[in-house]
């Protein structure tokens, strides 16, 4: 089985898994392809972080994040566009090269990175049919883009969109392999392209960048072992809020039910209270076991008040993501989220290379106490965060969202309606979801949950005082999610998210 955003990207997997291919090598190809046809969320300027597990249990998580620029931070803003705002490298190449090392040496895979990337290169070369999501965000961003050099040049509103410098980019990494793209000709081009715009990264930031393979952090759900990335990535925050959840909800909250949203909104405010900690542990102290404390979280739980709202003051932070998973036929799960942080990134593009830059540095901090205040080498605060479940020792839940800060919140809502009410993919990820915070579209820190949950809901919502607003039924601020669920027989049961442009493929 094999689940994203865009049908291509889903289609470039399946035929992975059909030749015998595994989770991990499925999903270089579908993240590939996905890097093309989902331009907007996603591409080879960006990141990648990756979950991955055998049919024992035995899981890793890949850190493709790239780090910080080897300058001091210029100014006192870093700017969310533009050339400024390219302070950080660029992982999800080299994270292709390590997985599939991993795979090799592991789980016996026979594949190379040339051929998953044959999708990927036809789909640039030849074109596709711009999709609805890229439409929206073409649209969305149709003034500010006017100032991005080259950029109404290369990517369309609608139509068929070719990209062939990206092609020829893809086509060296596939002759050459990942390192092309930090240490070969393509990475001069890069450095160079990059240069000319302005940004401060340099051939010897691109070399530098690697993939870091580490343990996932894990917390008990239930008959559940949750896994999830850790620091510098928010996969504590999600899981700090299921163990506020533990305490609180259990299969007689109905899911239609005002005190059932009261319950996931306030656990997650009380998980985000702890988020301005979470910054790259090489640079300082690793929170997460202080974090996911039992008695930390059970005192969280204690500190909600089942009718009444709490204060949120958290500062919102934008991004986008991809998300996409797969499960081959022994069993073994891939779950991973790829990005350029916001819609279109920073707006860059590196030179005639085709690949435009994530602005992953603008979600470092400049305040001096912040452990996520800027550092040459460094890697920033980071919202991707895939997930694995394990029940019996064994892969039962593969899933993850696009999103930014809404990503632990529809984490949640979803973990709960999968574990605590057994419903199965699709019905999950066709409920109605709630937002909290800021968002592009609206500056109040304000309750957004879409309208169809009803409107005695909403109105109950309100008397416990949250400050709520409605979004239309499958809301883009929804995010994007998608999961695979793996029963105890072996069943294989997925859905990627209506809101998006793809969905699952099972073989």
């Amino acid at each position: 089985m094999v689940t994203t955003p865009h049908w291509l990207a889903s289609e470039a997997g399946a035929r992975v898994l059909s030749r015998g291919g595994n989770a991990i090598e499925a999903l270089v190809a579908a993240g590939a392809a996905l890097s093309v046809v989902y331009p907007h969320f996603c591409g080879l300027g960006g990141d990648a972080v990756w979950m991955v597990s055998d049919e024992a249990g035995d899981a890793r998580t890949f850190l493709g994040i790239g780090q910080a620029a080897d300058v001091a931070v210029p100014g006192n803003t870093i700017p969310l566009r533009g050339a400024a705002s390219t302070l950080t490298t660029a992982g999800l190449v080299d994270s292709w090269d390590k997985v599939l090392s991993y795979s090799a040496t592991a789980w016996g895979g026979t594949e190379s990175l040339s051929g998953l990337l044959d999708d990927a290169i036809a789909l640039a070369g030849n074109g596709y049919a711009v999709s609805a999501s890229q439409a929206f965000w073409f649209d969305f961003r149709a003034a500010e883009s006017d100032a991005w050099p080259g950029f109404r040049d290369l990517f369309r509103r609608d139509g068929i969109q070719c990209q062939p410098a990206l092609a020829r980019s893809l086509e060296a990494i596939a002759r050459n392999g990942a390192r092309e793209f930090y240490e070969g000709a393509l990475a001069g081009r890069i450095a160079s392209g990059l240069a000319a715009a302005g940004s401060p990264l340099t051939a010897a930031d691109l070399a530098a960048t690697s993939t870091q393979i580490v343990a996932p952090l894990r917390l008990s759900y239930g008959e559940t072992v949750l896994l999830a990335p850790p620091p510098p990535t928010q996969g504590v925050t999600t899981l700090a809020i299921m163990g506020v959840l533990a305490h609180l909800l259990s299969a007689d909250k109905a899911v239609d039910s005002a005190s059932y949203y009261h319950l996931l909104v306030e656990a997650v405010k009380q998980a985000f209270r702890d988020r301005h900690l979470i910054a790259d542990p090489a640079f300082g102290d690793d929170v997460s076991g202080a974090l996911l404390n039992p008695d930390r979280l059970a005192g969280k739980a204690a500190a909600i008040d089942p009718t009444r709202a709490a204060a949120w003051a958290h500062p919102y932070r934008q991004g986008d993501t991809s998300f996409l998973a797969a499960v081959d036929s022994r069993g073994r799960a891939a779950s991973m989220l790829q990005s350029i942080y916001f819609d279109w990134g920073s707006g860059v593009l590196a030179g005639d290379t085709g690949i435009l830059w994530q602005n992953r540095g603008a979600a470092f901090s400049i305040d001096p106490i912040s452990p996520n205040r800027y550092g040459p080498g460094k890697r920033p605060f980071y919202t991707l965060n895939p997930g694995l479940a394990l029940k019996g020792g064994r892969p039962h839940l593969v899933y993850g969202t696009q999103g930014a800060d809404g990503q632990p919140q529809t984490l949640a809502l979803l973990l709960s309606l999968l574990i605590d009410h057994g419903l199965d993919p699709l019905a999950a990820l066709s409920r109605p979801r709630f937002l909290l915070g800021r968002t592009f579209s609206d500056s109040r820190d304000n309750l957004k949950i879409e309208e169809n949950i009803g409107s005695d809901v909403i109105a109950a919502l309100a008397l416990m005082g949250h400050e709520v607003t409605t979004i239309a039924p499958l809301s883009p601020l929804g995010g994007q999610a998608g999961i695979i669920r793996i029963s105890g027989d072996g069943m294989l049961e997925a859905a990627h998210d209506p809101r998006s442009d793809g969905g699952a493929i099972g073989l």
